[in-house]
């Protein structure tokens, strides 16, 4: 039988928005209750080292405030660790980062970062956390999450997106073959399996089709079709197509 599908929502965009100009709104926990009420079933947000958008106090009150699972993404830094493990969300995703990139431009080096990695997945898990490892859709990343002894992979679906932007229709293929074999190998090897980076309704819609994903993070976009319908009304427009893309898989 084919797991339920979740739909994390990431409001980093929104205290994107909300820096550009200074002061409290848009608010960014306010976004974060309404997707929950739209039907999200958690809230993802990213605490980067610059601040540029989600700030601490924005993961204190998100944490005091919704009743939904939170996902901080985060670096692994001593820092974020201490930040984290004092948050105490539901789940922590490591991800890379870099501070002259928009946004986060691939999966974590988790084969040469290996050593580096392991005690932070330890520490976060013997916190009681979560932990996911931001990935490339490949065999060798998966095998070296497993002996990160992380439980659970997201695999970044932003070079497959960013062809299907573009209408390079062979890369597309290519790329999304690498994230149908990747979410297959790591269910094989007994690892939870998200996906997210770049992914609109008719993307979702595809990865929402693999059996072994069991969680699809999207952010930017759904703020940027916000601009135009409403937040609430883009969520509900990506549960439906999450959930036929669904039930394709059977």
């Amino acid at each position: 039988m084919t797991k339920p599908l979740r739909l994390g929502v990431n409001v980093d965009h929104v205290a994107t928005i909300r820096n550009a100009r200074g002061g409290p709104r848009p608010d960014p926990v306010r976004a974060a209750l309404l997707a929950i009420e739209a039907g999200a079933d958690g809230i993802t947000a990213h605490l980067r080292e610059d601040r540029r958008h989600i700030t601490d106090a924005d993961m204190a009150r998100l944490k005091a405030t919704i009743s939904k699972p939170l996902n901080f993404e985060m670096a692994a830094t001593g820092q974020m660790l201490d930040i984290a493990l004092a948050t105490a969300p539901h789940a922590v995703c490591l991800v890379p980062e870099k501070r002259t990139e928009r946004t986060t431009e691939g999966g974590l080096d988790v084969i040469g970062g290996h050593d580096y990695l392991a005690p932070y997945v330890d520490q976060l898990k013997r916190g009681g956390i979560r932990v996911s490892l931001f990935i490339e859709p490949s065999r060798e990343a998966i095998d070296a999450a497993v002996s990160i002894k992380a439980p659970v992979v997201e695999l970044h679906t932003g070079a497959w997106c960013h062809a299907v932007e573009v209408g390079d229709d062979a890369r597309a293929a290519r790329e999304f073959a690498r994230v149908v074999a990747a979410a297959t190998h790591a269910g094989a090897c007994g690892l939870e399996v998200h996906a997210g980076h770049g992914l609109d309704y008719e993307t979702a819609r595809q990865v929402a089709a693999l059996p072994q994903v069991v969680e699809l993070n999207i952010g930017h976009f759904l703020i940027g079709e916000a601009v135009f319908v409403g937040l609430a009304e883009a969520i509900r427009t990506m549960r439906k197509a999450m959930d036929e893309g669904r039930a394709a898989a059977g």
